[in-house]
């Protein structure tokens, strides 16, 4: 007689902004460790190759859209780009974890007849990254960051969205000098875009222009208002005073220095 097959996969799914949900291959919701996997019997991954060599480790996985668990709005909003994907193997009987068959961030997402298919970077995808940094004019710290070290105290307030158009927004706030919040981060604290940022290209006294529209209606809506910087020297030195932690090399030739000639 044929022992019965008691195993289940389960994927727990962390975003960045903090909800963690649990899926499950098997047709019943699970416990396990005290975590609530909901069933998803749609939900497949693609072949996992485990190894001990230093090659990436990706696989796909595949899933129905709909219910309040992964929604089609969602996944176009970006809210689940870099989430955290832990897959395993259980016992659906006892609850114990068989194996651990894989862990990694969702990458790239397509959408397709009312399904997805997400590609999950293992932790070796690390080793693409570059060893060190290139050389540019530009500052390569982030505003407010451990290299560039300038106080973000009073650089960071909230205000409330009164009207859109495109990618035009007009807060009840006015900046506080030029252009303060242009290459800054809008934080949105209300409405449907709760938990997501838009990055703004330009500011002027109550109007902020974004790089691309709110995904979701905004009017009405709480924001946190980052002040950003054009990383170039001359705005470090002259608004932050700040020139001792640039980050760039603004008087480094060029690869232009090699089509100089005197008389050029």
């Amino acid at each position: 007689m044929d022992t019965l097959s008691t195993i289940a996969l389960t994927w727990r799914i962390e975003r960045r902004d903090g909800i963690a949900i649990g899926l499950t291959s098997h047709d019943r919701n699970l416990t396990i460790d005290g975590f609530a996997y909901r069933a998803a019997p749609g939900m497949t991954p693609s072949a996992i190759r485990r190894s001990a060599d230093l090659d990436a480790d990706t696989m796909d996985v595949s899933g129905a859209l709909g219910g309040a668990a992964i929604a089609e709005r969602d996944l176009i909003a970006g809210r689940w780009d870099g989430a955290r994907v832990v897959v395993r193997a259980v016992d659906w009987d006892t609850g114990a974890v068989i194996a651990e068959l894989g862990e990694g961030r969702i990458g790239q997402v397509e959408l397709r007849d009312g399904s997805f298919t997400a590609e999950l970077a293992g932790i070796g995808a690390l080793l693409d990254r570059p060893v060190c940094e290139a050389t540019s004019p530009e500052c390569r710290a982030e505003l407010g960051d451990a290299r560039c070290r300038v106080a973000m105290a009073g650089r960071r307030r909230f205000a409330r969205v009164t009207a859109v158009a495109d990618t035009m927004l007009t807060v009840d706030a006015a900046e506080p000098s030029a252009n303060a919040y242009g290459n800054g981060l809008l934080r949105w604290f209300g409405g449907g875009n709760s938990g997501l940022e838009s990055a703004i290209a330009v500011s002027s006294g109550a109007t902020l222009t974004l790089r691309a529209p709110p995904r979701f209606d905004a009017v009405g809506a709480l924001v946190e208002l980052i002040e950003g910087c054009d990383k170039s020297l001359a705005t470090c030195a002259a608004r932050f005073a700040n020139a001792a932690n640039f980050r760039g090399e603004p008087y480094l030739p060029g690869i232009d220095l090699l089509t100089r000639y005197p008389g050029a």
